[in-house]
């Protein structure tokens, strides 16, 4: 079932959307939105890289990102 869901489109546009309502919410810290957006941005700037010239490492690492940080911070604000 998990798997599924994880390949699933219509549960990454949610997430992707979510991931937006978020990092442009007031109401979400700016130190969680660094959690988010500094190793994302980092990771992709980084010239070492597990595939270096393929973006597919780093949209693997920014989904698994993306997974965590909607997960943290729909525990803090359950109401968002």
């Amino acid at each position: 079932m998990k798997l599924r869901r994880l390949l699933s489109f219509r549960h990454w546009s949610v997430m992707i959307g979510n991931i937006r309502r978020y990092v442009f919410s007031s109401e979400v810290s700016l130190l969680d939105k660094l959690l988010f957006l500094v190793p994302v941005i980092v990771y992709w700037l980084f010239p070492l890289d597990l595939l270096p010239g393929l973006p597919f490492d780093d949209i693997g690492v920014t989904m698994i990102l993306m997974g965590w940080f909607t997960s943290r911070i729909q525990r803090k604000h359950p109401t968002l």
